[in-house]
């Protein structure tokens, strides 16, 4: 027997729904926002984590006095078209560490330590940022990246509890014994390997 096709007239849908029905589609356009923008999921996710860590560790993100930052712009490589060789949109900003006051000098030392490569033969620490095809972008992407370090140079150790370092000494030890362990057994390999040849 043949199935029955019809176009639902309108309110049929209206009386399903009254009565409990839920219609649902798996259907997805080639135009709908996630196909069309994939990563912005990713970058709302992102977005809500940090909120998130802001929320829980109570700590702002550091202001940068921008009048004392040195910023340029030049070429972008990477795909773009004719654009990327006319517009210069890549960002580059560079500050020099030592004279900078607005960072405590602790915080400084930390940073010189962790980002040695990132500072150049005259002291100033470079940052670069093209991963947008518009200067603002990358700018914003370059002051981002400098809080970032900042805080988390500033992140204080959290002091160690007796349990700690009685679990440091007991990994410290059975990581002794292992490394001892192992050097036996290759010494009697070494020793059997020598009887044999004689």
């Amino acid at each position: 027997m043949a199935a029955l096709c019809y176009l639902p007239m309108p309110g049929v849908f209206r009386a399903l729904r009254s009565c409990g029905f839920r219609y649902s589609s798996n259907f997805r356009s080639a135009y709908s926002l996630d196909k069309l923008y994939p990563d912005t999921e990713s970058r709302l996710q992102k977005l809500q984590r940090a909120r998130h860590w802001i929320k829980e560790t109570n700590q702002e993100k550091p202001d940068i006095p921008v009048d004392r930052l040195n910023i340029s712009y030049s070429k972008s490589s990477g795909p773009g078209g004719q654009n990327v060789n006319r517009v210069n949109t890549k960002a580059e900003v560079r500050f020099h560490l030592a004279s900078a006051d607005w960072i405590s000098e602790d915080v400084r030392q930390k940073i010189s330590v962790q980002h040695k490569n990132r500072i150049n033969r005259n002291g100033e620490f470079i940052i670069v940022s093209e991963v947008s095809r518009y200067q603002m972008r990358n700018l914003a992407d370059c002051l981002e990246k400098i809080r970032d370090i900042i805080s988390d140079a500033s992140k204080k150790p959290k002091p160690l509890t007796t349990e700690d370092v009685e679990l440091r000494r007991m990994r410290v030890e059975l990581m002794n014994r292992e490394r001892l362990q192992q050097k036996k057994i290759n010494s009697t390999i070494k020793h059997s390997r020598k009887v044999h040849l004689d």
